[in-house]
C-alpha cells in the first residue's frame, strides 16, 4: 500500500462522506467521493488510477448490491475491489454482499481500525 492511494466513496450521505474522507486523508489516503452509483463509475472514468471503492450498499435509485454488478460488467473498472459499507448488520448480511462481488464488507457505524486492516489486505494482495 503506498501514500496517496485514491479511494472512491460512494455514499448518499453527505455526512459519512466528509467523515470517512477526513479519517481517510489523515492516514494518508486520496479521496473522491459520488453520491450515486452513476456518479461514482463518471469519476471513476476520470480517474483510472482509483485503487479500492467504499461503497454505501443501501442507497435510492440504485442501491450497493446493483451497483457492484454494473461495475463488474464494465471491462476498464470490473477488477476494481470494492469493501461494501452498510448499516444493516444483520446475519446474511455479509455473505450477501460477498455474494454480489464485493472484495469485503464493513458495517456502520465504521470501526476505522477495523477498515484501514481491510484496505490494507486489499491493496497488498
Amino acid at each position: 500500500m503506498t501514500r496517496n492511494t485514491l479511494i472512491l466513496i460512494i455514499d448518499d450521505d453527505h455526512r459519512n462522506i466528509f467523515a470517512l474522507k477526513m479519517v481517510l486523508k489523515s492516514k494518508g489516503f486520496d479521496c473522491i467521493a459520488a453520491n450515486s452509483i452513476a456518479e461514482g463509475i463518471t469519476l471513476l472514468k476520470q480517474f483510472p488510477e482509483t485503487a479500492l471503492i467504499l461503497m454505501d450498499m443501501m442507497m435510492p435509485e440504485m442501491d450497493g448490491y446493483e451497483g457492484i454488478g454494473v461495475i463488474t460488467h464494465q471491462e476498464k473498472i470490473k477488477k476494481l475491489p470494492v469493501i461494501a459499507v452498510t448499516a444493516q448488520a444483520m446475519q446474511g448480511d455479509k455473505e450477501k454482499c460477498l455474494a454480489a462481488g464485493a472484495a469485503d464488507y464493513i458495517s456502520k457505524p465504521i470501526d476505522i481500525d477495523k477498515l484501514l486492516i481491510i484496505i490494507a489486505k486489499i491493496l497488498n494482495d
